[in-house]
């Protein structure tokens, strides 16, 4: 994985903007000597505001959430920091190129043909897709998508769609897009409802434990850098809720489950 101080310090230059994001972001690269990597590069200036997160803290909740990745010990999100940049501060990450293989063996979460769930995944929802065909959204029963799926819970991920898993092709699982999280309220929003109502596995309920330590401490000090004082309060909730009740929590009847589109 790549270097910590290359992504912070490195030379920051601009290959092109992700037309279809909703906010300003850009692919680029991090250079110093010999050392490179691409990255993704979204600033501040570039987030269009939201009725329900406040003004300019998009970049700062994709670091948190980054931050909160590696206290579980989990390493879902690439390497990211806050930095400057061309057009000023933002958020910076490590691009993830998925894995060259054919879509089955790529994708994570999918669409298929009511009643043809494979083997070795999970209806999430029954649909129709544009041209009125009744289809099913699913997603593969992996421990690693799991995982996934808890750590948003704890996140309050507002926007898990299938475009935002991405597979390496190496065993891992990485989640990017991660600017609307930690609000106070529920905003848990995913395509990974599939172990909705089932026990969380005791070795990821050990990790959740020890984020709640770690988040009445220097943790917690660190993220308020970055949250605000009641979302921080509010995460820690959600990690005691998950911990009473050890099971992956269900859709919240105030607040659409699904994003949409999907993907």
């Amino acid at each position: 994985m790549i270097d910590l101080d290359l992504l912070a310090h490195g030379e920051l230059s601009l290959h092109g903007r992700l037309v279809a994001a909703s906010n300003g972001t850009f692919q680029g690269s991090v250079s110093r000597g010999d050392d490179s990597a691409t990255v993704v590069y979204k600033p501040v200036q570039g987030e269009r505001p939201l009725w329900d997160f406040p003004d300019g803290t998009l970049a700062q909740r994709e670091y948190a959430s980054y931050v909160v990745s590696e206290a579980l010990g989990w390493s879902l999100v690439p390497p990211t920091l806050l930095r400057d940049g061309p057009l000023g501060e933002g958020m910076v990450q490590l691009w993830i190129e998925e894995a060259d293989l054919g879509p089955e063996e790529t994708e994570l979460v999918d669409i298929v043909p009511q009643g043809r769930v494979p083997d070795g995944w999970i209806g999430v929802l029954d649909a129709l897709d544009g041209r009125h065909n009744p289809v099913t959204l699913v997603h593969a029963d992996n421990q690693a998508l799991r995982r996934m799926a808890v750590f948003d819970a704890v996140v309050n991920n507002a926007d898990r769609k299938g475009g935002h898993v991405l597979n390496p092709g190496d065993g891992r699982v990485f989640g990017v897009d991660h600017g609307v999280t930690f609000n106070a309220d529920d905003k848990l929003r995913t395509v990974l409802w599939g172990w909705a109502g089932e026990p969380i596995p005791a070795d990821m309920l050990d990790d959740v434990r020890a984020l709640a330590d770690q988040l009445a401490g220097g943790l917690g000090q660190q993220l308020c850098e970055l949250i605000t004082a009641v979302e921080l309060t509010a995460t820690r909730e959600r990690c005691a809720m998950l911990l009473k009740t050890g099971v992956h929590p269900y859709p919240s009847d105030d607040w659409p489950a699904v994003p949409w589109p999907a993907f």
